[in-house]
């Protein structure tokens, strides 16, 4: 790797390329925990220093493993065959924010909440806003088509790139999309490469649809006595003709857990609350919180309390916001799922995912994207028992058979990264396997790009 590192310094710079024990600790692991070791970590500065890493790489046969700021919860970056870690993170302009034409150019590097926050200086909106928004970066949610809260009535991030530039795994920068509205030149490169972890490409540019930011909101909190109704609750909803632009679940221990963790003001009695979010024009939105209230009552809920003030709403959205760190008060291991299932199918992934816990004995709590079918149970443990951790092996394995079971699929918006690549074939047959895999071969030969993700580990 001498020789590697000394042509890594000449592309980036030498105080671009980290070669000590502990800086290559730190780029060795994401939000999963798990680690691994890089050889050596580089961060360029633009397109032309990615296009000669992955030249360089592609040449010598080194795993190249692309990575944001270290977020994901699949596994997705991590360098699990050791090589390059190449971090985008320096590259986080945004170049352009088009009012006209309702669109952003960024650069992969770019935190999702700076996004946020630009467009709105302008009167716009960018809707995916995944609960890791303050540290998450663009390049990392395409990677993995994240989600978050507002998945329900606006989509996920692969509604929102309208085109890409990348690096090819062989080096080659190529585009994909564009600025129109409308593209059907050819095959959809951009939905190819959304969401394919890293595995395909490597993001040096998007742009992104932006849209009118929405004059009105108004957020409501229901609460009930029994989970299963509040499942129910979120079908009944979908149907009322309102379409709310979020519509979140927390269970009764993930309620008790964020009100000890963060002090918001929360019914710790309740089995279950929904938070759900309306927006739109002023006259729409009152009219269409008052049906979800009364859908919410008769469907169950004890109450329906809508927020008054900014800060009320903002301490409904802090807790949902702490929940992932609020549930390690149980203990120190949180394996975070995203198991997604058809609308109208929650009430019953929530009978199953309770079956579950009971059956092995776990610290199961469910909360999350009810509004899409995108729940998230989260087994809290201590990966230092192993009699337990073996337990919740079993677990993780029965929820992704539910979920597929119920046709739903084993990944809402983290991605498959390599905890969920052992259950691929639990969703697709051989063939379908194949067809990825040949998809993957034709475009990375020497199999260098974010190698161990996605399929069963083989050898390059």
């Amino acid at each position: 790797m001498r020789q590697v590192i000394k042509q890594l310094t000449e592309i980036v710079g030498k105080n671009k390329v980290l070669t000590a024990p502990e800086e290559l600790f730190c780029y060795g692991y994401d939000a999963t925990f798990r680690n691994f070791t890089p050889d050596v970590v580089v961060k360029p500065r633009d397109r032309n220093q990615v296009a000669a890493i992955v030249k360089l790489a592609n040449e010598k046969g080194i795993p190249l493993y692309p990575r944001g700021a270290g977020t994901g919860l699949s596994g997705g970056s991590l360098p699990v065959r050791g090589g390059i870690v190449i971090v985008l993170t320096d590259m986080n302009r945004i170049l352009e924010i088009d009012r006209e034409n309702l669109l952003a150019v960024v650069q992969p590097g770019v935190v999702t909440a700076h996004l946020h926050q630009a467009a709105e200086k302008e009167g716009l909106f960018y809707p995916p806003d995944p609960a890791s928004s303050d540290a998450c970066t663009i390049g990392g949610n395409i990677a993995e088509c994240a989600g978050g809260p507002r998945g329900f009535k606006y989509g996920v991030t692969r509604d929102y790139v309208m085109g890409l530039e990348i690096v090819s795994p062989t080096g080659e920068i190529l585009h994909a999309g564009g600025k129109t509205v409308k593209n059907v030149s050819g095959y959809d490169l951009t939905r190819l490469l959304v969401g394919s972890e890293g595995t395909l490409g490597i993001i040096t540019e998007a742009t992104l649809r932006l849209i009118p930011r929405p004059r009105a909101v108004r957020t409501l909190m229901a609460v009930y006595d029994d989970l299963l109704k509040a499942g129910e609750s979120v079908v009944k909803i979908s149907t009322s003709g309102v379409i709310p632009a979020t519509l979140e679940i927390m269970d009764r221990l993930t309620i008790q857990c964020v009100t000890r963790y963060s002090g918001c003001n929360l019914p710790q009695d309740a089995e279950a609350i929904l938070i759900i979010e309306v927006d739109g024009m002023e006259s729409a939105v009152a009219q269409e919180a008052d049906i979800v209230a009364r859908v919410c009552r008769e469907a169950g809920a004890r109450e329906v309390v809508a927020a008054q003030t900014p800060d009320e709403r903002e301490m409904i959205w802090r807790a949902r916001k702490a929940i992932s760190a609020a549930l390690v008060q149980i203990k120190p291991t949180k394996i975070s799922e995203d198991a997604t299932v058809p609308r109208s199918k929650v009430p019953e992934i929530i009978i199953k995912l309770q079956g579950i816990r009971d059956k092995y004995g776990i610290n199961l709590v469910i909360f999350g994207h009810a509004g899409d079918g995108n729940l998230h149970p989260n087994i809290i443990a201590d990966e230092n028992d192993p009699e337990e951790m073996q337990r919740v092996e079993a677990a993780i394995e029965e929820i992704f058979q539910a979920a597929v079971s119920l046709g739903g699929t084993l990944s809402g918006e983290h991605g498959i990264g390599i905890l969920k690549a052992p259950f691929m074939h639990l969703e697709f047959g051989p063939h379908e396997l194949d067809f990825m895999r040949r998809i993957k071969d034709a475009l990375d030969p020497k199999g260098i790009l974010n190698p161990g993700k996605i399929f069963q580990e083989r050898k390059v």
